[in-house]
C-alpha cells in the first residue's frame, strides 16, 4: 500500500456548501457528513448544523472536511495547493470550465514545458487547485 495524504479542507460554517460545489465540479460523492449537533459531542446551539466531519470521494481524488466552531475563524490563504492529475485533456478542461465561472485563475489552462496542459486557480472557497493532465 502506498502512503497518501489526505488533505482536510477547514471552513467557517461553509463547509456543505463547498462540498455541494465539489460534487459539482469533480462529479464526484459526498461519501459520509455529520454535523456537530448529530455527533456525541460538546456542542454550542449555534454550531449543530456545521460540519464536524464530511469525506469527499471521486476515483483517486479523496480529501475531509470540516466547519470550525464559531468564532473561530479559519484564516483563508496560500499555505495549501492541492494538485489533481486528471487523467485526460478533456477531464481537466471540464474541471476548469468549471471552477473557473467563480475563481481567481493564476494560471489559465494551457500546453506546458513539462510536457502537460496545466492550470492553477483559487476557487470562490479560498481552496487552490493545481490541474495538470500529463500528455502521453
Amino acid at each position: 500500500m502506498k502512503n497518501q495524504a489526505t488533505p482536510y479542507l477547514t471552513f467557517n460554517g461553509n463547509a456543505k456548501e463547498a462540498l455541494n460545489y465539489y460534487k459539482e465540479v469533480f462529479d464526484g460523492e459526498i461519501i459520509s457528513m455529520q454535523t456537530f449537533g448529530e455527533a456525541d459531542y460538546p456542542t454550542p446551539p449555534e454550531a449543530e448544523n456545521r460540519i464536524i466531519h464530511a469525506q469527499f470521494k471521486k476515483d483517486a481524488l479523496s480529501f475531509m472536511v470540516s466547519d470550525t466552531f464559531p468564532n473561530q475563524p479559519v484564516e483563508i490563504g496560500n499555505h495549501i495547493s492541492l494538485v489533481l492529475e486528471m487523467e485526460s485533456e478533456e477531464r481537466i478542461q471540464n474541471v476548469y470550465d468549471a471552477l473557473q465561472d467563480e475563481s481567481e485563475i493564476f494560471m489559465e489552462l494551457q500546453d506546458t514545458f513539462w510536457g502537460a496542459k496545466y492550470a492553477k486557480v483559487r476557487d470562490k472557497f479560498g481552496v487552490i487547485w493545481d490541474l495538470n493532465y500529463t500528455k502521453k
